[in-house]
């Protein structure tokens, strides 16, 4: 499981923006094909200009944590999609709620680095993946911000 802490080494391993450009579209790459069944209305991020679908499920037994699945048709927003879905599963729902994703991405500098456009889709990205989580367990999580 990749945490943000990985995700700060690893950026910082790379010298420059283009390199971390290079980067996110690997692990764009990387992202396993989504079923058609999940691209729907309600897995669609709205307000990002990228056609993106994510989707939580969750895990049999009655295990409470979540993994996510999806799928965007650009190539840098698709890798960041790929490292939210990494840092994202594995986790229950407090522990999603409570990922200080905005802090992250500071540290990153990547409003600094991608377009405003960009900036606002994927913090789309982050508020569905974690309304789909509230949605999907409401008893467990305790907070909504």
């Amino acid at each position: 499981m990749l945490t943000t802490q990985d995700v700060i080494d690893n950026f910082e391993l790379l010298d420059d923006w283009e390199a971390r450009y290079a980067y996110l579209v690997e692990l764009g790459e990387g992202l396993a094909p989504l079923d058609d069944a999940l691209r729907t209305d309600a897995n669609r991020v709205q307000g990002c200009i990228s056609k993106v679908w994510v989707c939580p499920l969750t895990r049999p037994g009655g295990d409470p944590r979540i993994d996510f699945v999806g799928d965007c048709d650009t190539a840098i927003i698709k890798g960041v999609l790929a490292l939210l879905i990494e840092l994202m599963s594995g986790h229950t729902p407090d522990e999603i709620e409570s990922l200080d994703i905005d802090g992250l991405f500071d540290r990153l500098k990547l409003a600094e680095n991608l377009s405003p456009n960009r900036h606002f889709g994927i913090f789309a990205i982050v508020e569905l993946m974690k309304a789909q989580t509230r949605e999907l367990m409401p008893g467990i999580v305790r907070s909504a911000s």
